[in-house]
């Protein structure tokens, strides 16, 4: 499996429009973070998790090919505002897109010339499929798994393939879900900030949550300006976890 880190920032994305702080500032392209995204690469498919408004200007760096599948989180707008960029991707054909059946709903009513009887030339081709926690789907010959995250007070997705496992925008996980994480090798999971927020992690909570997990290697995601510069809380971390970073690649 390959692992290309499209986006590692929060729904502003960093530097953040207007701001002059050290992070927004920073000459390190470790602190540029556009919307949360992954791109995973199995022996027979090519998954994008999650299709922020940057998603055009992510993929301008990664080789042009078929997209096999989009799995979304939730319908917030850092993680579905790139869909419509999805354009020339089907090329290759439709782009099977699946989320739970609110993001389902969600899209419909907000991008309903995608989903016309009769559409007009040129919009996506986008193919949505509602799928539900703990009951597994399969990309090709690579199964996912779907599992139930609490994003504050919203149920949303986090999915996991083979002994890698993706989680965004957590504030907590049910007990439930715990089972779904077990013997991992990799994990992805937000840390947005130092200080507590009421619906993403924190890093101490984060780094509890990964300790709880106990992943081979965890890496956080979905940070915003106020984590800090990137060399500096890096060296916060226990070995085995990291700071992602926009354009990183893990094999």
């Amino acid at each position: 499996m390959k692992i290309t880190v499209l986006g590692s920032g929060t729904s502003t994305g960093v530097p953040e429009v207007g701001c002059t702080c050290a992070v927004c500032t920073s000459a390190d392209p470790k602190d540029k973070r556009l919307r949360t995204s992954l791109l995973i690469e199995t022996d027979d498919s090519r998954i994008l998790l999650d299709c922020g408004p940057d998603f055009r200007a992510q993929m301008l760096h990664v080789p042009f090919n078929k997209i096999d599948a989009v799995l979304l989180s939730h319908e917030h707008y850092d993680h579905v505002g790139g869909l419509d960029d999805l354009r020339p991707f089907c090329a290759f054909g439709s782009v099977p897109v699946y989320a739970d059946e609110s993001t389902v709903r969600q899209l419909k009513e907000r991008m309903p010339y995608c989903f016309r009887e009769h559409p007009y030339p040129g919009i996506p081709n986008i193919h949505l499929t509602a799928v539900d926690p703990g009951v597994k789907f399969r990309i090709n010959h690579t199964d996912i798994l779907p599992f139930t995250v609490i994003h504050g007070r919203l149920p949303i997705l986090g999915y996991r393939i083979g002994k890698f496992a993706y989680i965004t925008d957590m504030s907590n996980l049910p007990q439930e879900s715990l089972q779904y994480l077990d013997h991992l090798d990799i994990l992805f999971v937000n840390a947005l900030r130092l200080k507590k927020h009421p619906t993403h992690q924190n890093l101490e909570e984060a780094i509890d949550f990964a300790r709880c997990v106990n992943a081979k290697q965890t890496y956080f995601i979905h940070m915003s300006h106020h984590m800090g510069v990137h060399c500096e809380i890096e060296r916060l971390l226990p070995d085995n976890m990291h700071f992602a970073y926009d354009g990183m690649q893990i094999y």
